[in-house]
């Protein structure tokens, strides 16, 4: 261990940060490869679902949307690397979206009535709970435009879209695909307790277990629930702001009943530029990040992932918007480790869009007061492992 020094920061990065970098972006490239195979199989065999190289601008849901498709291009152009489909988690966890085929024209709609039925269509004597704040019901008549298959009783119960058995055929259809594919050597299909479809990818450095997640893309709206921006916030901008809102958001089958907003496109665009002023904000958020996974929070599936890290960061930013916040890298680094140690030891971290969700509500809070006792420790006396 050494003194917190701008020489260590900087030999830091070097030795740490970028190494990790390389290996992630090699990892995703690989894997990437493989899933696209797979689902380009699953599509086949399987209409209602795309391969994962139909998302973002090769969307149907997105071809009548030119400007959109414009703002869309420039990000995969930008300085980080944008895979639409691709979250990053931690080095040996991914989730990847499936964009689903056939349901165009979305439009929000009033609740309109409780839900009666379990996931298997049979009755019940009282009704299915409300979804969470960052979770919706979805009704296929919301949709202008919806495929025959998206009525039918294998996905469809009275007139509901049901993510569970969204999850079944498309659980079936990973299995047979995997072997279709001769992927047997490369790609697992795990078990799994719930729904959810996970499947563990063997990479050239090292196994990633990746989520599959099946999506619908809909660029053509703001979610209601997201209320953002906040009131008189000087971060982002408000020409930012309107280009973020209008690359809409997606919903994600990844509970038995409700579907769960995201909002990729925009926390990608928000992440790209971070620095036009000259700030530091990325190379903080690099460096924490480095400090979670060899420190704070390692493992292969930890309590505290990347997409929570950005969350803090986010805030962060929104709290401290001006350029002279970001010129001093430790004092910067330091008040986003404080702002992260505080999240983590209350087990409470708003989500940036959505903000009465708690996105450690489910997590473990022995985990978390470990990490948070991790980083309190690192704040006492500030310095890197460099070995």
């Amino acid at each position: 261990m050494k003194p917190f020094t701008d020489e260590d920061v900087e030999f830091y990065i070097q030795s740490k940060v970028e190494r990790r970098n390389y290996l992630v972006s090699k990892a995703v490239e690989e894997v990437q490869t493989i899933i696209q195979e797979l689902t380009a199989e699953i599509s086949y065999k399987a209409t209602r679902f795309q391969a994962i190289s139909n998302s973002g601008i090769h969307n149907e849901n997105f071809k009548d949307q030119p400007a959109l498709l414009a703002k869309l291009s420039a990000m995969l152009r930008g300085k980080r690397p944008f895979h639409p489909s691709i979250q990053v988690l931690a080095p040996s966890q991914f989730l990847i979206t499936v964009p689903l085929r056939g349901l165009s024209g979305y439009r929000e709609c009033q609740l309109r009535h409780w839900r009666y039925y379990t996931v298997q269509g049979a009755k019940l004597l009282s009704s299915v709970r409300d979804p969470e704040e960052l979770h919706q019901w979805l009704e296929v008549e919301q949709f202008s435009e919806s495929l025959q298959q998206w009525h039918e009783t294998d996905v469809n119960i009275e007139g509901d879209l049901v993510p569970a058995k969204v999850l079944i055929i498309f659980r079936e259809l990973v299995e047979k695909s995997i072997i279709s594919c001769n992927l047997s050597s490369k790609v697992t299909l795990l078990e799994s307790f719930s729904s959810v479809v996970r499947v563990a990818v063997d990479t050239s450095e090292f196994q990633v277990e990746v989520e599959l997640v099946p999506a619908v893309e809909i660029p053509t709206c703001w979610p209601k629930k997201a209320r953002w921006p906040r009131c008189l916030k000087r971060w982002p901008s408000q020409e930012k702001v309107q280009g973020i809102k209008s690359l809409g958001f997606d919903l994600l089958a990844r509970s038995n009943y409700h579907w769960q907003l995201c909002f990729s496109r925009a926390e990608h665009m928000l992440m790209e530029g971070l620095d036009e002023d000259g700030g530091c904000r990325m190379k903080c958020f690099r460096v924490m990040r480095q400090m979670k996974e060899d420190v704070w929070c390692a493992g292969n599936k930890p309590v505290i992932t990347a997409y929570h890290l950005q969350t803090v960061l986010f805030w962060t930013c929104e709290k401290y918007p001006r350029t002279k916040d970001w010129r001093c890298f430790p004092e910067a680094f330091l008040r986003l480790v404080q702002k992260l140690h505080k999240c983590v030891s209350q087990h409470f971290l708003k989500h940036y869009f959505v903000k009465n969700t708690n996105l450690l509500k489910y997590a473990n809070t022995s985990d978390l007061d470990l990490v948070a006792s991790k980083i309190s420790v690192f704040l006492e006396n500030p310095v890197f492992c460099l070995d």
